[in-house]
């Protein structure tokens, strides 16, 4: 399969090839995609197959640069998210809610991304897709009518692909880095509630949290690492990802929690945009309010969006709706190595850790759980990505 360009658009002759002669593990219904766009669609689909096979539910993830801007099961959509993408009456069916709750992890880093579901796409998810800004999905089946409808989005570049449910990967897999070929056996370790069985600090884990924790080791398997994640009914509420120091990550994902959250807060939800303001306008005008450090330019341009001036967001109203937030699960990739890790994390709400477990100082993280309440599972698993 030739691809559109490679990493980058001066990287001119790509292309792609199954391992196994004639066995591929997706097709390409419409478009053509690039070497990140199959590296997405191939990562996106993983996830959200593992994801739906360890929980038992419909998934969606929200894939940008090789890594999730966010992940979800299906479940409710709650008024923020509804009113933000035009939902009235019933709830949305089990696939589409699945891709609603993972955009809306990181509207802001979603703008643009590759989708992936675990399930076929239907009507009402296609009608969506063609309202949003999204490159192109990966998806095990699509009702009729929907390739069609996909097919014209983006002056027909949209990109509509199909996973094959039936593919087992390889037993070895490779990459070629500057002329060297490496091989290694390929990661086919089951997630499962197995892994989150023995806890310390804070009791044995509800069901809530099992499937939370479950979609956020999934997550982090296709995660650039290092990296962690926040996660609450089903769904990511920050991602940290690629960074060097594990508490870098831990705290990228945590403000990102914050910003999750404050978007629910009264202040937020009133700002009163002007008609016409676009959709992904609104949402990172909304987060620029929330970050509070708008530049004059910024300042200016926000008021004139605004159909009546703002209302002041203190930070003694932000302090007390972030501590509002709480029963939120946090998984690692990796060992958490300082207890810092533990109390940043309960800063955003968090009372279930997973985590590897095995550092030299794995007795202070136990003790950091303790003291803040948590239930801490070591699964003995690391899921390092990349």
């Amino acid at each position: 399969m030739e691809l559109r360009y490679g990493t980058n658009p001066h990287q001119a002759a790509a292309h792609a090839a199954p391992v196994t002669p004639g066995r591929w593990p997706v097709r390409v219904l419409h478009g053509q995609p690039s070497f990140i766009n199959m590296l997405d669609a191939l990562n996106g689909w993983q996830l959200v197959h593992q994801a739906s096979q360890a929980v038992g539910r419909p998934a969606a993830a929200s894939f940008k640069h090789v890594s999730p801007a966010g992940a979800a099961m299906s479940g409710p959509v709650d008024e923020v998210t509804a009113e933000l993408y035009g939902i009235a009456g019933d709830s949305p069916g089990a696939v589409t809610s699945a891709y609603l709750r993972a955009r809306d992890a990181d509207p802001k880093s979603s703008y643009g991304d590759f989708a992936a579901v675990s399930h076929p796409v239907d009507a009402e998810l296609s009608e969506l897709l063609t309202g949003v800004v999204c490159d192109g999905i990966i998806a095990p089946g699509y009702a009729p009518g929907t390739i069609e409808r996909l097919s014209r989005k983006k002056g027909g570049r949209f990109l509509v692909m199909e996973a094959d449910e039936a593919f087992v990967a390889p037993a070895c897999e490779e990459r070629e880095v500057f002329g060297l070929r490496l091989a290694q056996d390929h990661d086919d370790v089951r997630l499962s509630a197995a892994l989150l069985e023995r806890t310390t600090g804070g009791g044995a884990l509800p069901e809530g949290a099992v499937a939370d924790l479950l979609l956020g080791l999934t997550v982090l398997r296709f995660t650039q690492s290092n990296s962690v994640c926040y996660l609450r009914d089903g769904m990511t509420l920050g991602i940290g990802a690629g960074q060097q120091s594990r508490v870098d990550c831990t705290r990228l994902a945590g403000a990102k929690v914050d910003t999750w959250w404050l978007r629910r807060h009264p202040v937020v939800r009133a700002l009163a945009f002007r008609p016409g303001i676009r959709r992904q306008d609104r949402i990172n005008w909304q987060i620029r309010f929330i970050e509070g450090d708008l530049t004059g330019d910024e300042s200016e341009r926000l008021a004139r969006a605004l159909a009546e001036p703002a209302e002041e967001l203190t930070s003694d109203e932000r302090t007390r709706w972030i501590e509002s937030l709480d029963g939120v699960a946090f998984a690692s990739d990796g060992a958490l190595p300082f207890r810092d890790n533990v109390d940043h994390a309960r800063r955003h709400g968090v009372r279930y850790i997973a985590e590897p477990g095995g550092s030299i100082r794995s007795d202070e993280v136990e003790t950091a759980c303790r003291e803040h309440r948590i239930a801490l599972t070591r699964t003995g698993l690391r899921l390092f990505h990349h």
